[in-house]
């Protein structure tokens, strides 16, 4: 295995980084391409997590334009509640992402746990979203994949949102990105149609369901299941269904980020509206931003080492014979070139939005319907 040209992270350091510069000490986490690893930098001591993704796997899937996004968006990016990339490398085998070590574990693994949570610790979870996403937007940037899965705990308690995989730069005509996951897919990108922000919001909004009724809106076994489902009827939470010990302005903000139609969302013209919400009245935003505020939900220790054991367990996907022979020809190598980056050298520490040059108004859609 040859070393990628990527230098050290550490600034006075001008060695090559790969994988020797790194002690790996257990599996955190599991994904479609490999796993996920808590690594200590054996210099510095510092610990982080370490995505290890397969070129075999990514080719067998035909996911190099996925995995090289994400390393495009994510070396522009850091904010306190994105998962941040420090360094990327390669070898002829594996793409390495080094990023922020999360050990709280994802959204899903505590729902799954709790069922519901309280409308205080809710609130919490989707201010953090909120803010996480109002970055990317202001960065023109839409997610296009939020959910349970791709929110990831810190020690503190607070969310972060991961996984840029089929995150877009927005542009106007991008009917043809329908990439999502079911069950939180805007029906705008399920019926193939331009979308802007909205999307983001609309997936938001069936977290905060999920959150206060232990189920999704729209559930099925398929992707057109629930389209069907979708189409058929516009699902709203009934004051008489609303569960002891939540508000009514809790429930208005998740019936209206669940609108099918764009035009009628909440969050279709930006931010400022989701923010505007009587649910969040008088909240500390900035407050919050800073990590000033204790989160009211903190995943325990002992947890920790549970959803570690579990990952830990091999998956079953095969890698096609022919997918590990053909790395070694030059053309497929190419096709990972530039997979590189210093997180030396992002001096974007600022938490609070950076403007570029495409404006929230120009990616918003309210043309679908």
């Amino acid at each position: 295995m040859g070393n990628c040209t990527l230098k050290s992270t550490e600034s006075e350091d001008q060695t090559v980084i790969s994988i020797s510069n790194f002690t790996q000490k257990s599996v955190i986490g599991k994904g479609g391409f490999g796993k996920v690893w808590m690594v200590e930098n054996k210099k510095s001591k510092s610990l982080y997590a370490m995505k290890i993704m397969s070129k075999a796997k990514i080719i067998a899937k035909k996911s190099v334009q996925s995995v090289m996004n994400e390393l495009q968006l994510l070396s522009q990016l850091k904010h306190n509640f994105i998962i941040n990339m420090q360094a990327a490398f390669q070898d002829r085998d594996n793409l390495y992402l080094v990023m922020d070590l999360l050990t709280g574990g994802d959204l899903r693994y505590h729902l799954c746990k709790q069922r519901k949570f309280t409308e205080e610790q809710t609130k919490f979870f989707v201010v953090c979203i909120i803010l996480s996403l109002e970055y990317l937007h202001v960065n023109g940037i839409l997610h296009r994949d939020v959910k349970p899965e791709n929110l990831v705990f810190d020690d503190k308690g607070y969310l972060k949102l991961t996984d840029m995989g089929i995150a877009r730069q927005w542009k106007p005509e991008n009917a043809q990105d329908t990439s999502g996951t079911p069950g939180y897919m805007a029906p705008e990108v399920m019926c193939r149609q331009n979308h802007g922000v909205g999307v983001d919001y609309y997936a938001l909004g069936v977290i905060v369901y999920e959150c206060i009724m232990g189920k999704r809106p729209y559930v099925g076994k398929s992707r057109q299941e629930i389209r069907d489902q979708v189409i058929a009827k516009q699902v709203q939470i009934k004051n008489n269904d609303i569960p002891t010990g939540w508000s009514l302005e809790a429930v208005d903000f998740a019936n209206k980020l669940i609108q099918r139609k764009p035009a009628n969302r909440l969050g279709v013209n930006g931010p400022d509206e989701v923010k505007a919400h009587q649910w969040f009245k008088d909240y500390a935003w900035d407050k919050l931003l800073d990590r000033q505020i204790t989160a009211p939900y903190i995943p325990r220790d002992d947890e920790m080492i549970q959803i570690a054991s579990e990952n830990r367990r091999d998956s079953a996907n095969e890698i096609d014979p022919e997918s590990v022979l053909s790395l070694r020809r030059n053309s497929i190598q190419a096709q990972f070139g530039g997979y590189t980056f210093n997180g030396s050298n992002n001096n974007n520490n600022n938490a609070k939005p950076q403007s570029t040059n495409v404006s929230v108004p120009a990616i918003l859609s309210t043309k679908a319907n």
